[in-house]
């Protein structure tokens, strides 16, 4: 058949039509599968050229693995030694004043992030091991003289030599912490007899206070933001003992309702009755029923304080009887005072909030409020009510410490599929883990790893299966994972929400051992591997150790990444010699800077 200008025209073939509608029918189905990585990398900021390289990665693995080129990640430049990317000074001028907003955490855009390897300082030298590291660390790790010169009266730290020593003060205890803590003790028994075992410190100073009570069986999350004191997280940390960066701003804390069993503000200057009352509010979310809020400092013994502070004695008795006034609406009862020291105390149920008169001020949440959602969840101008249902995890229910660590908690029943059973079956298995481990990793137990990290922990199962070891674990929760952390701190263990997409709440060189099961099967459909692995270099000290614990997919991408940071790698076998799963060990070098990143 020809057309009219002379041309032949094809006949149909009915093969060719079969193969075309085929081909129509697979980029579809292509089409609709990459739109929704598309939709789902957009979501988390992931942009579409990387969701399709992955993909394209993917489908070119050989023998069931994961390929990945070689490749070297090169050094970030000298100002970014102590670089965090969520709380960057460099960008705070993008962010308002109001509330200290600028403090919180606002991380960089995906086209922002740093595809290098944060530098030590000048002169970095590997820590000084615990319990030494309580008293003294080397200056160049943390060369910061600021709170040295400013806080020299209060005895935070002093220089000698190439070391910072902490002699044990603070603003409210100049003369020593041990003193102080004695004195709070006296006030609050259950210190002594283990049935105060999580504690969080806003505004920690040099963490002193959350130190010493280590020796008392206390476990403490030192909180502060990074801000003119120059790297109080930091000098905790390198000290060995828990901290994490953060503010009560507009955000609540990354952490679930009812968790810890005593709060304390010494001298935090966190303005406690101003915007209605709103950064209490926060404090009675995650205190637990029955816990103690401890205050020193401004208004309390206003009576012989008032003249070093700067104001009028009548303005602290207002201040202090704003503050009564507002603790008391809240069902806090003043719990004990003496000097310095008051001390409130939760409700320890629910009959104080039921006999509230429905239009009180603060308002009490409503139904819709979810008082465990805490990963950039806005503060609210209403307090929490704990539920009812969950009775016995109030601290006069709860078992004392160590007693608590294995005992099933109430709260199993928030996560899915858990049980008493799961939980003991759990248990088990991280003792037969952490019993391989050491055979892997000798110094695992020792005093050569400190501040130790598991970063998608479940039950907190890996922590509870170290706790004789000289050692505390930051436990994470992953944001969009089970809400596990309740059983977490029912355990008397601390921890932590975060979204691996995004850079963790510490400075750089923070923890001796970063432990992750299963951390790029369950989130490498969110964030990019090489993101996450470099921000566990940033975080990591040169010296320091991971266990990743993978499919068997990822290990050799895993230690081909691992390679381009500077680490030294090996694959082991499971305990049960799965084939599966495997053990990557790698340990991340002490470099120092060419002087010639720019990144």
């Amino acid at each position: 058949m020809k057309h009219k200008d002379g041309k032949l025209i094809n006949q149909p073939n009915k093969n060719r039509s079969l193969t075309a509608a085929i081909t129509v029918i697979v980029l579809c189905g292509l089409s609709f599968y990459l739109g929704g990585i598309f939709k789902s990398a957009e979501s988390d900021g992931v942009g579409v050229i990387s969701a399709i390289q992955k993909t394209l990665d993917s489908s070119q693995q050989s023998s069931g693995t994961l390929q990945i080129k070689p490749f070297n990640f090169p050094e970030c430049g000298s100002d970014y030694q102590d670089y965090t990317p969520c709380t960057d000074p460099k960008r705070w001028r993008k962010y308002g004043t109001y509330r200290l907003t600028l403090l919180e955490r606002h991380c960089p855009p995906i086209f922002e992030r740093k595809e290098c390897l944060v530098p030590p300082p000048d002169g970095y030298k590997p820590p000084i091991r615990w319990p030494k590291s309580r008293d003294e660390c080397w200056y160049r790790n943390v060369p910061y003289d600021w709170i040295n010169k400013q806080k020299s009266n209060q005895h935070w730290l002093k220089k000698e030599g190439e070391k910072f020593l902490f002699p044990g003060g603070g603003t409210m205890f100049p003369n020593g912490v041990g003193e102080y803590v004695d004195l709070m003790q006296d006030l609050i028994p259950g210190i002594k007899d283990g049935s105060v075992r999580t504690a969080i410190d806003t505004g920690c100073g040099v963490a002193s206070w959350g130190g010493d009570l280590l020796d008392r069986g206390v476990l403490t999350i030192s909180l502060a933001p990074r801000d003119n004191h120059e790297a109080q997280v930091q000098f905790a940390l390198e000290r060995g003992i828990p901290a994490i960066l953060g503010v009560i701003s507009t955000q609540r804390l990354p952490f679930s309702s009812n968790s810890f069993d005593m709060a304390h503000c010494s001298r935090c200057l966190i303005p406690w009755t101003e915007f209605g009352g709103i950064y209490l509010f926060e404090i009675h979310r995650i205190l637990r029923p029955g816990g103690f809020w401890v205050l020193s400092g401004p208004p309390v013994n206003y009576e012989r304080r008032w003249r070093g502070w700067n104001t009028t004695v009548e303005e602290q008795r207002t201040d202090y009887e704003k503050l009564q006034d507002l603790l008391t609406s809240m069902c806090f009862k003043l719990y004990n005072k003496k000097d310095d020291i008051a001390v409130w105390q939760k409700a320890p149920d629910n009959s104080c909030y039921d006999k509230l008169p429905r239009e009180t001020y603060p308002p009490k949440c409503d139904d819709s409020f979810e008082p465990d959602s805490a990963w950039y969840t806005p503060l609210r101008a209403c307090f929490v009510v704990p539920e009812d249902k969950y009775k016995n995890s109030g601290l006069t229910h709860m078992s004392k410490w160590p007693q608590r660590l294995n005992a099933a908690p109430e709260r199993l029943s928030v996560v899915h599929g858990s049980s008493a059973s799961t939980f003991n079956h759990d248990n088990s298995k991280w003792k037969k883990r952490i019993s391989h481990y050491k055979t892997l990793l000798p110094d695992l137990g020792t005093e050569s790893i400190r501040n130790v990290m598991d970063m998608n922990t479940a039950y907190g199962g890996f922590a509870a299966s170290l706790i004789n070891d000289p050692l505390w674990v930051m436990n994470v929760v992953s944001s969009y994972g089970p809400n596990t952390l309740p059983v977490v701190f029912d355990r008397g263990l601390i921890g932590t929400y975060h979204d691996w997409c995004e850079a963790f709440s510490t400075y750089p060189r923070t923890y001796d051992l970063l432990h992750a099961d299963g951390l790029f099967t369950a989130e490498s459909h969110r964030c990019e591997m090489k993101f996450m692995m470099l921000e566990m270099d940033r975080i990591l000290r040169p010296g320091g150790r991971v266990i990743i614990r993978e499919a068997s997919y990822f290990a050799d991408a895993v230690a081909t990444i691992g390679k381009g940071m500077r680490w030294i790698c090996h694959k082991e076998n499971t305990e049960y010699d799965a084939e599966k799963e495997k053990i990557v060990i790698c340990q991340k070098k002490l470099w120092q800077p060419s002087n010639s990143g720019s990144r």
